[in-house]
């Protein structure tokens, strides 16, 4: 049976089955809609956690970024692992002691301002369409490759998806249709990657694989022949780095502040019905996730060394397939430009002549190994389950902030319960939309978009999250001053060294980066400064009220806290 086909009867059957979980779990309020009803088990809670953790970023583009940037590219498992253990431990159970449900309530009531609860509406949602623009564009590349139709035809299908079981069920929805979505996405991610060690090394387990001698009888080490075609080739070594020590280190801390402030991973503690569900589904969050997390660097050598060995040096005429598949989507080009009729895959750009896109690496992978067509159909399904998952957390957001913080809690404070349902639903509908649009648009690849995201959000909610929860000092003007300093910051930061704003180009622009630091690692340095404006301006202006930092000792004991939240 073709790829084509068991892709659309592997893919067709997971939509079925997201519908389905749809139709059964619909919200009939807005708690349904909001926080699940707040009875979601912690076992559950910690495989949806996981599958909305575990992104098109995690799922399609991290190994990708791993096998092309080698020692580089592990700045995205390590940002994003640390960030997850820093909000399991050091955010979640205190939120949740809190007892509301999304970020901007919290920061409205600790900071007792509504300019403080708006502000963080804004940083939600530009935080948030950042981010779902990477998880459309992943599955508008799915899409494309395995359903044979333009990347834009991908997202509009991904976009009637997500808009039929987000606004339908809202979180309790979203919930079970995102445990289904983790059972799919690890099936479908450690299936080839076993597959391709045991093919490689001879080791069941991919980790054990990853440090493991090839199964060629050479008594090679994987990476040492990786590190050996890299060079031959003209590249650093693979176990190598060339990124600056400082600009590693900031878009590493970036990455793993951001996690800890990214709002649509918050909210699913507030499903569960106590504060030790909360610590129970954190755990087992992170097993969940661990298990691709870990997997993530094999799957990215596993890749690097078959691609090379495929491709370099090979006639232009005995081409593997995959590669002709993936050129008709536009995501590889091949340009013979010493007309040797061969590929000259090499590290001098002038030379090079084999050029792909890092999203497809994870894809491409089990095509690259020449395994059966089936496992190749589970990739793509699992890549959709991933990017779906996601994009629906933060469509969630996006429509809680508007429905809930900006119009009962700011604007409309007398709408009903059946009306602020209404216009959550309406909010929904517009951000799939918004989201859509951005899918088709990208200002870059699917990790690279999410990295901007996660800077965003460090940059502004972090700070005031972690002040909030710690600090009784810090007043309404200085969480303000702060979001906005650092939000602004690193929007400027991203706009001059990203797209080259008052440059004549991003090349032109590059020599005056500050430190050094790239775009995507200026999120940890605004969110340096935006403590400290928020510090200063507090020590300048009066203390909270005493109700206030009565409740500041009260959720700094993370337990005790039964009842499920409060609505309203």
């Amino acid at each position: 049976m073709s790829i084509e086909l068991l892709t659309y009867l592997l893919v067709g059957a997971t939509f079925l089955l997201y519908i389905g979980i749809a139709i059964w779990s619909r919200a009939s309020s807005t708690k349904d809609f909001y926080v699940a009803g707040g009875g979601v088990s912690p076992l559950a809670n910690g495989m949806a956690t996981a599958a909305d953790w575990m992104s098109a970023a995690s799922f399609i583009s991290m190994a990708g970024l791993i096998s092309a940037g080698g020692r580089d590219g592990s700045k995205f498992l390590m940002g994003w692992t640390g960030g997850y253990v820093l909000l399991a431990l050091l955010l979640a159970p205190y939120l949740r002691k809190f007892g509301k449900f999304t970020v901007p309530d919290f920061i409205g009531d600790r900071y007792e301002s509504s300019i403080a609860r708006v502000v963080a509406v804004i940083c939600a949602i530009f935080v948030s369409f950042t981010y779902v623009a990477g998880q459309m564009r992943g599955v508008g590349v799915v899409f494309s490759r395995f359903l044979d139709i333009p990347i834009e035809y991908g997202v509009v299908v991904g976009m009637i998806i997500v808009f039929f079981y987000a606004v339908l069920g809202g979180m309790k929805g979203i919930t079970y249709t995102q445990v289904a979505q983790y059972c799919i996405l690890i099936f479908a991610f450690m299936v080839p990657a076993i597959y391709i060690s045991i093919l490689m090394t001879g080791q069941v387990l991919p980790q054990i694989g990853f440090g493991s001698t090839l199964n060629d009888g050479s008594g090679t080490y994987l990476l040492d022949k990786l590190d050996g075609l890299h060079q031959e080739l003209g590249f650093a070594a693979y176990t190598a780095g060339t990124m600056s020590t400082q600009d590693l280190f900031c878009v590493t801390a970036a990455l793993m502040f951001g996690t800890a402030g990214l709002p649509h991973v918050i909210v699913r503690f507030f499903t569960v019905p106590k504060v030790r569900d909360a610590r129970l589904s954190a755990g087992y969050a992170l097993v969940f996730i661990a298990i691709l997390y870990t997997t993530a660097p094999a799957v990215a050598a596993f890749a690097r060394t078959n691609l090379i060995q495929s491709v370099s040096g090979v006639e232009l005429t005995e081409l593997p397939g995959w590669v002709k598949s993936w050129a008709s989507t536009g995501l590889i080009s091949i340009e013979d430009k010493n007309g040797d009729g061969k590929v000259d895959f090499l590290a001098d750009p002038a030379a090079n002549e084999l050029i792909f896109d890092k999203d497809i690496i994870t894809l491409a992978n089990p095509e690259i190994a020449e395994l059966p067509n089936w496992v190749v159909a589970l990739v793509a399904a699992g890549g959709l389950a991933a990017a779906l998952s996601t994009a629906a957390g933060l469509l969630l957001v996006i429509s809680t902030s508007v429905s809930h913080d900006l119009l009962k809690r700011t604007f409309m404070p007398e709408i009903t319960d059946r009306q602020e349902l209404m216009y959550a639903r309406m909010a929904a509908a517009v951000a799939v939309l918004v989201a859509g649009y951005f899918g088709i648009n990208p200002p870059d690849y699917v990790a690279a978009v999410v990295a901007l995201a996660f800077g965003l959000a460090a940059a502004s909610f972090f700070p005031a999250i972690f002040l909030g929860i710690f600090t009784k000092r810090i007043n309404t003007a200085g969480a303000v001053s702060g979001m906005v300093f650092g939000l602004l910051a690193t929007i400027a930061y991203i706009l001059v060294f990203k797209f080259g704003v008052g440059f004549e180009s991003v090349e032109a622009a590059t020599p005056y980066r500050f430190w050094g630091i790239s775009p995507e690692g200026f999120g940890f340095v605004a969110m340096i400064l935006n403590m400290l404006v928020a510090v200063v301006v507090s020590r300048f202006t009066p203390p909270p009220s005493p109700g206030v930092q009565a409740m500041v000792e009260h959720i700094r004991v993370p337990k005790g806290a039964s009842a499920p939240a409060d609505i309203h």
